[in-house]
């Protein structure tokens, strides 16, 4: 208990001194600031106005004093006996000082005297300080020689960003196209007569490309062609020799995926410091149908009917102007990678114009494959090309909508013989044999509606009479045969499935002397497969080149 008493006392005695501690602080802290107040200097006593107005002392007019003073030499002296100049760099604090000073005219003459010096050392000073150089003008430096952008060399097995397509469709300003002219004189089509002569850089879009490069550019129609960007990438690879240009393209239908792998593969696989001219790529040209997996463009338009195009045409005729006179105008020949249309697929082979000398001798540079002669529809870019004096084929594999491997294979190295033969890309290769051309063909139709299952195979050897497949109605079960009328090779085909009346099923290519070919007057054939024009007999009894609806199905 005793304890417990002593315990309480001191917790109340410990209470009261902190409120009591707490209490004397405040009190404490309000006396030493009352003492501050009381020994803080007090202000003097601001001295009357006098009568006559006294300039007041602000730093702004003693600045205005040192930008107006003239020569020291000039100020009159006053009585007061006047400062030492003042250095530059004591400038600011003797106007500071010279403003803080009480106002008298003797005064005033020391500050406008001081102000003198001070305005005449600063000037003194930025005299002998180094000047910036002025920044050229943009004009200028824009028209300067050498300002072409150049390529940067790559590897063209790197991984890069692709673009997506939100930004198919992304407004760009309208800059106009460049219109080139078309090619003149004698066309390049070997490089063996530019063997081991150095190279030059090659202007391609825009850019300069080095030799010895391989590079990826953009190209993005423009001219009337404002409102849509479509930057399709270009493969570019410039050889360390002189020797022509060699342009691939693939997927003018946006369906057509074999000939995009054999772009890639072809241009990836390049060694620039081996090749002899400059070898272009365009793996996807209709890009707009391609993200869409679409044939056609947007509109629902084949891109592949309006070369060379017009500049203030269609969408699709603006987008083959500015294409073909950006692109194909710059090279000396093209392989345009095309596959078979509306579920039909075709052997490798070439379609060329083999009346044409150029081309004739162009498309016997590709080996062993197949030739079919056709000068193709007129709005084709492979026609557009040719007129321009730019041999061109067309190289068919597959069928549309798939990858396919082995036709891959096939056209890869069809077009590495090109290069190989023509000096471009010299290897110790074994040349294959061309292949006859066949001057003609014919398509076999289906008389039934029904289910085709094919008896024969593509790239198949057929003669009169064979039978090539069977159309079975599925509810019947009737069997209706299509038998060949012609002796020759199955070029082309349709897959198995339901087909109609008159559906153009089978392609065969009719081997025929070069002799008996003539070209019919205003002769228009269909490269694609729209066949046009009234229904004809099968067979003739003159041999003579096919009518346009006996064509088809091609690029």
């Amino acid at each position: 208990m005793p304890n417990y008493t002593i315990v309480m006392l001191f917790v109340w005695a410990l209470g009261a001194t902190s409120a009591a501690w707490a209490q004397a602080v405040p009190a404490e802290h309000e006396a030493d600031a009352q003492i501050d107040a009381e020994q803080a200097p007090q202000p003097e006593a601001q001295p009357k106005p006098q009568p006559k107005p006294q300039p007041k002392p602000q730093v702004e007019q003693a600045s205005d004093a040192a930008a107006e003073a003239v020569p020291v030499s000039e100020v009159p002296q006053a009585d007061a006996k006047p400062e030492p100049a003042v250095p530059a760099k004591q400038a600011p604090a003797a106007l500071h000082k010279a403003a803080a000073e009480p106002s008298s005219p003797g005064a005033t003459q020391d500050a406008s005297q001081q102000s003198a010096d001070a305005a005449s050392g600063q000037e003194r000073a930025d005299a002998t300080a180094p000047q910036a150089p002025e920044p050229a003008d943009a004009a200028d430096v824009a028209d300067a020689p050498g300002d072409t952008p150049t390529a940067e060399n790559i590897d063209l097995r790197d991984v890069v960003d692709s673009p997506v397509a939100e930004q198919l469709f992304e407004t760009k300003e309208d800059t106009g196209a460049i219109e080139q002219p078309a090619i003149e004189g004698d066309v390049r089509l070997s490089a063996t007569e530019a063997a081991n002569i150095p190279n030059t850089a090659r202007r391609f879009l825009g850019v300069d490309v080095p030799p010895s490069t391989t590079t990826r550019l953009d190209w993005t129609p423009s001219k009337s062609f404002a409102g849509m960007a479509v930057d399709t990438p270009v493969l570019v690879a410039n050889g360390a020799f002189d020797g022509p240009t060699l342009c691939l393209t693939a997927a003018i239908h946006g369906d057509e995926l074999n000939g995009i792998e054999m772009v890639r593969r072809v241009l990836y696989d390049l060694e620039p410091e081996k090749l002899h001219g400059m070898v272009v790529g365009v793996p996807i040209v209709n890009l707009l149908g391609f993200s869409r997996n679409s044939r056609y463009l947007p509109d629902r338009r084949d891109l592949n009917r309006y070369f060379p195009g017009n500049p203030r045409g269609s969408v699709a005729s603006r987008l083959a102007h500015a294409f073909f006179q950006d692109v194909i105008k710059q090279c000396d020949a093209l392989v345009d990678l095309h596959t078979g249309s509306f579920y039909r697929t075709n052997i490798t082979q070439l379609r060329a114009d083999m009346r044409n000398p150029k081309v004739a001798e162009f498309a016997s540079l590709f080996g062993d494959i197949p030739v079919l002669n056709t000068r193709g529809n007129g709005s084709s870019l492979r026609a557009a090309a040719v007129r321009a004096g730019i041999p061109t084929v067309t190289l068919e594999a597959g069928e549309p909508m798939r990858m396919q491997v082995k036709v891959v294979q096939e056209g890869v190295k069809a077009i590495n013989t090109l290069m190989e033969k023509n000096g471009m890309y010299p290897s110790f290769s074994l040349w294959a044999k061309p292949s006859p051309a066949y001057y003609r063909s014919a398509w076999v139709r289906a008389n039934a509606s029904g289910i085709l299952f094919s008896a024969v195979k593509l790239g198949g050897r057929v003669k009169k009479g064979d039978k090539l497949g069977e159309v079975i109605n599925p509810v019947t079960n009737d069997k209706k045969v299509i038998i060949s009328a012609y002796d020759g090779r199955v070029l082309g085909m349709a897959l198995d499935q339901f087909v109609l009346p008159g559906f153009a099923a089978y392609h065969i290519g009719i081997r025929e002397p070069v002799a008996k070919v003539t070209a019919a007057p205003g002769e228009q054939l269909d490269d694609d497969g729209e066949l046009e024009g009234e229904e004809k007999p099968a067979m003739r009894e003159e041999r003579k080149p096919l009518s346009p609806e006996e064509e088809g199905y091609d690029d």
